[in-house]
This record gives C-alpha cells, sequence and structure tokens, in this order.
C-alpha cells in the first residue's frame, strides 16, 4: 500500500530540497566519528534490503535520520516502520493535530532532526506559523484553535505528569472519538522512542544545514 498522492508529493519536495542525498552521500563536517556512519543501499545486506527499499519508497530523508540505526535492527526495524507508516499515513487523527503532536515532542527533546523535518509538514497540513515559533521557543502557543489547544495540553500533561487530567480527558471526548485519543497517544509515544534513537544515534540535520534548537538556548 502507498501513501496519497499528496504526501508523496511532499515527501519528493522534501528530498528535492537536500536531505535525501545529504543524508545518503555525506557525513557531518565534525573530527568525531559517527555513532552509526550513514548506510548507502549498496551496503545494504540481504536482510536489510528488502526496509531499505520499502524507506526509500515514502521517505523524505532516505535511509538517513532514524532508518539509519534502525536499519542496523532488520526485524525491529521493519515492525517500527510499520507503525511509523501506520502513525503518519493511515492515523485517524487529522494531520495537522499529528504533526503538531510530533512537534512537541520534538520541542521537549530538543529533537533537531525531529524539528528539522515536522515543522515543514505541519507547516504545510496549515499549523499556524505563529503556533509553531511559539512552541520552538518553549512557550505555550498562543491563538491556537480549540483542537490544538487539545492536543497540546493532551500531550504535554501526559509527557510531563505521566496521566491525563479528568477535565483534559474530557475535553478530548469533546473533539475526538476513541480510535482518535488512542492514535494521538501513539503518535506522541512513538516520537518519543524516535527521539531517544536519534538522540543515542547522535544523528542531526545534514550537512549545510542549520539546527533548530542552538547551544545554549532552553
Amino acid at each position: 500500500m502507498h501513501p496519497p498522492t499528496i504526501w508523496l508529493t511532499s515527501l519528493a519536495v522534501a528530498a528535492g530540497g537536500g536531505w535525501l542525498a545529504a543524508t545518503l552521500f555525506a557525513q557531518p563536517a565534525t573530527s568525531k566519528e559517527p555513532r552509526f556512519p550513514q548506510l548507502t543501499m549498496d551496503q545494504l545486506d540481504g536482510k536489510q534490503k528488502p526496509l531499505g527499499e520499502e524507506i526509500m519508497k515514502v521517505s523524505s530523508v532516505g535511509i538517513g535520520g532514524p532508518y539509519n540505526p534502525m536499519i542496523r535492527s532488520p526485524v525491529l526495524g521493519q515492525r517500527l516502520f510499520d507503525l511509523f507508516y501506520y502513525l503518519r499515513w493511515q492515523t485517524s487523527v487529522p494531520t495537522r493535530l499529528n504533526e503538531f503532536a510530533i512537534l512537541i515532542i520534538g520541542r521537549q527533546w530538543r529533537s533537531q532532526v525531529e524539528w528539522f523535518a515536522h515543522a515543514p509538514l505541519a507547516a504545510k497540513a496549515g499549523l499556524s506559523p505563529d503556533v509553531i515559533a511559539d512552541l520552538k521557543a518553549g512557550k505555550r502557543p498562543a491563538g491556537m484553535a480549540e483542537d490544538e489547544a487539545l492536543v497540546y495540553d493532551f500531550v504535554t500533561e501526559l509527557t510531563t505528569t505521566q496521566k491525563v487530567s479528568d477535565e483534559t480527558y474530557a475535553r478530548a471526548k469533546r473533539i475526538f472519538n476513541d480510535q482518535q485519543i488512542v492514535d494521538l497517544t501513539a503518535v506522541a509515544g512513538n516520537y518519543v522512542m524516535v527521539a531517544m534513537i536519534l538522540a543515542m544515534a547522535e544523528e542531526t540535520v545534514p550537512p549545510g544545514k542549520e539546527e533548530p534548537f542552538k547551544v545554549g538556548e532552553k
């Protein structure tokens, strides 16, 4: 099954912007050896290659970003890829809100790659540039729509207090159905895991691209 045409178009645009080539063929300009040198398709073994081919069909980063370390464990990588596929292209949560949830996690983790990849997707899906800017600055965004405010509060409560208050859950029930509440929870948890993989592997933005979060910023 392939993602909708609109997603393929947006991914092709992202790839055309240079990340695909950069992650496949270049390493960051640093004297430190990368923890996971960037793989190319030609380097994949028989267990890795089928997964690599699936990734290449839909990924704006090729087999870079989180896929670079994931593909080292191809069975796990395939399971995660299937989960990513659902949470990105088949989820019941509207794309604008789904991408907002991903950005909330990216901001909490100060994940350079998550923010670099998903801020443009969130904007393309209709999330206000002012909401994105406030979130990046570490503020509760002003001017959020009712459903955006719910997503912000729901994800933030769940990830920072390890629970969702009755008040916030009641708001969620007014806006979302049961499947959407479960899918929203899952996408938040999934991107915590992605942020962990990226942090462990010290994956960063493509060479020549500016990191979203600067050293010393809170």
